[in-house]
């Protein structure tokens, strides 16, 4: 396995200490990672797709519409990705084509930091089989998400009351995966400072789904991207 992570954007999410949870979870696994600060490494189009993994950990920032693209290729051709918190789901807000290859972005965490809520599984995907439900104090999301979404985990919207009370609680996605061309791509939601994903279930969960995502070009052997391809796709 070879993998690219690229940490930087707002450092109250630590990037740098969630980029070092990540590199381990890769070379524990045997594998290889490019750890880098910076963004250039998405302007290199034909190395992007020779990595079996691209784990990004920038909240906010901004990203190019040519970068996006270079990396929605490398994705659509077999490399998987895999992130959490808003190092990939609030990150490049002004990029849609990101939040499409994610399947969400990120609107609000009412009641800030250390909001006790449960995370719910939802599923007897693998990813998350036999991991039981668990209570964290952290950020709790809300998103704004793709229905397309295989949700593995969820939480529930009534914890914290604010403007969006009258409209009632809901399942909100705490993890998922979901595909771009044959890439996998893995989401989940924890991880506003390091030490929530540092072990326990979060981390079981995240590792699972990295290593998910770095077996995407394995899985995506012997097929043609071009059979999800038409002459006016754009974006």
């Amino acid at each position: 396995m070879k993998a690219l992570i690229t940490w930087g954007g707002w450092d109250g999410h630590e990037p740098d200490k969630v980029a070092k949870i990540f590199e381990g979870i890769v070379t524990d696994a045997g594998g290889q990672a490019d750890v880098t600060d910076r963004l250039t490494c998405f302007d290199d189009p034909d190395k992007l797709k020779t990595y079996d993994l691209i784990i990004p950990v920038w909240t906010m920032s901004e990203l190019s519409r040519e970068a996006a693209t270079h990396v929605s290729e490398a994705i659509a051709h077999g490399t998987g990705m895999a992130g959490c918190h808003g190092g990939m789901c609030d990150a490049f807000r002004g990029n849609p084509l990101w939040q499409f290859i994610t399947g969400a972005n990120w609107v609000a965490h009412p009641g800030g930091d250390g909001v006790k809520h449960r995370v719910t599984i939802t599923s007897d995907d693998p990813l998350v089989q036999g991991i039981p439900d668990f209570d964290v104090s952290t950020e709790q999301y809300y998103l704004h998400t793709d229905p397309a979404n295989n949700v593995l985990a969820t939480t529930t919207t009534d914890v914290v009351i604010w403007y969006h009370s009258p409209n009632g609680p809901v399942e909100m996605p705490v993890a998922w995966t979901r595909h771009w061309g044959l890439g996998r791509v893995y989401y989940n939601s924890l991880g506003h400072k390091a030490d929530v994903i540092a072990d326990g279930p979060a981390y079981e969960m995240l590792k699972r789904g990295i290593l998910w995502a770095a077996g995407s070009k394995a899985a995506a052997a012997g097929q043609d991207v071009s059979q999800y391809q038409s002459p006016g796709n754009h974006w």
